[in-house]
């Protein structure tokens, strides 16, 4: 029995060592003494401002939005700092890591981002913080968060802007006598993605700066910016609005070749562009924020409208001035005698000085429109034997009505060269003044 006895203490089956993650020697919290110290107060709490060193990746722009006049980013942002509370002996100087856990017992920076809006920590699976002591004291702290910040635009020059949004970020409770907040690497200290890409912009360039912010209530805090310039991509506005309203123009230039009579032609392609181009002006506004100043968009499609809506109005001068000058022709067709049955054609003819027209042959006796070496020219042609002196004195009275001679036709055609030259004339100099 007895051999039995020691054959079952000594089998190795049985014979375990101790588990050494119970062994309270071995907690973290004892390890880092963090019950021996006060962690409410800043390390070297009453000496120097603490100096804080701060790093940055930038893992994605994601959203840009003139309406609101914000920029959403998601980025890595990593604190450095010295706490001796936290040095703990080491035999190979290895540093440990803990989760968002430690964490909430011991002091970290109370960093947040000035003029922000959204903000939050990323938690999936876990919370995204890390932290890891050195065996001297040395902390990185590092967190993942999403921002949406605010980002004054000047869309003065939209579509064809260049937009610098800054990132601010600054200690909430502590100004630059406890905390010393700086760059950790200077300019190098920003990181960013090349994969970072935007739909509307061209990220040209990242910097970063350190300023001091004064607060008349609470004093001087110290502020670090992150600064990105994005320049808008042009080619969408070309084809969702400069084209289409291009477009729109040249399109109204089209009544100039139809004829004036031709009311049901010309009237509805005037009114059809110029609701066009009402539909395109409050598409382009309806995605803007409503600023109180012109932007470089609002001078192309306004000025395009006015081009639209005059070849309307010229049309209707047009019409108009036919209309008066078929009226002044009825009045003097009454007053003219008839000219039928005239023995001698030959003599039909008109007198320069009261009229202003030349011989005529009498078959030309009240033409009106017809084609003369040609070309369309809408005038009165009156003609009266001189041989008749009651004839010439009523033509002498009616000289007002005669010499009334107005080609409107020629409206139309001045106007083919006039309105493409002056629009030609005023996208050189747009494009010359935004490009």
């Amino acid at each position: 029995k007895k051999k039995k006895k020691n054959w079952f203490f000594i089998n190795p089956i049985y014979k375990r060592s101790p588990d050494l993650t119970k062994n309270p020697m071995t907690k973290s919290e004892q390890l880092l003494r963090i019950d021996d110290h006060d962690f409410t107060m800043r390390p070297a709490f009453g000496g120097p401002p603490i100096p804080v060193g701060v790093d940055v990746q930038v893992e994605s722009i994601d959203t840009i939005s003139e309406v609101d006049m914000d920029f959403t980013m998601t980025l890595y942002l990593r604190h450095y700092w010295k706490d001796e509370r936290l040095s703990f002996p080491s035999n190979n100087n290895q540093s440990m890591t803990f989760d968002s856990r430690l964490v909430k017992k011991i002091w970290v920076p109370d960093m947040f981002f000035v003029h922000s809006k959204r903000s939050f920590i990323h938690d999936t699976t876990t919370d995204n913080v890390m932290l890891r002591v050195y065996p001297d004291g040395n902390v990185l702290y590092s967190l993942r968060v999403t921002v949406t910040a605010m980002c004054n635009m000047d869309l003065s020059r939209f579509p064809l802007d260049t937009q610098t949004c800054s990132l601010e970020i600054e200690s909430y409770a502590y100004t630059d006598d406890d905390l010393m907040l700086y760059w950790k690497k200077g300019n190098e200290s920003l990181n960013t993605d090349d994969r970072i890409s935007l739909s509307q912009f061209l990220i040209q360039k990242f910097h970063t700066t350190t300023k001091l912010a004064f607060y008349s209530s609470t004093g001087w805090y110290n502020r670090l910016y992150i600064h990105f310039t994005l320049r808008r991509h042009i080619f969408f506005f070309l084809l969702q609005t400069y084209f289409p309203a291009t477009l729109m123009v040249m399109l109204s230039w089209v009544s100039f070749w139809i004829d004036r009579r031709a009311v049901p032609a010309r009237v509805p392609l005037g009114i059809t562009t110029v609701l066009t181009m009402s539909t395109i002006i409050t598409g382009v506004n309806a995605s803007m924020p409503r600023v109180s100043y012109i932007k470089a968009v609002d001078i192309y499609l306004w000025v395009s409208f006015v081009f639209v809506f005059l070849s309307v109005i010229e049309y209707a001068a047009v019409n108009y001035l036919s209309t008066v000058q078929e009226r002044k022709e009825r009045k003097l067709r009454e007053r003219l005698p008839c000219t039928c049955g005239i023995g001698n054609p030959d003599e039909m003819m008109i007198d320069p000085q009261i009229t202003g027209y030349g011989s005529m042959d009498v078959n030309t006796t009240g033409n009106y429109g017809m084609p003369e070496n040609g070309g369309r020219q809408e005038r009165i042609l009156a003609q009266v034997a001189l041989n008749d002196p009651q004839i010439t004195g009523q033509v002498k009275a009616s000289r007002g009505y005669v010499n009334i001679w107005i080609d409107t036709h020629a409206i139309d055609k001045y106007s083919r060269v006039v309105f493409p030259g002056a629009y030609i004339l005023f996208n050189i100099i747009y494009w010359s003044i935004y490009s």
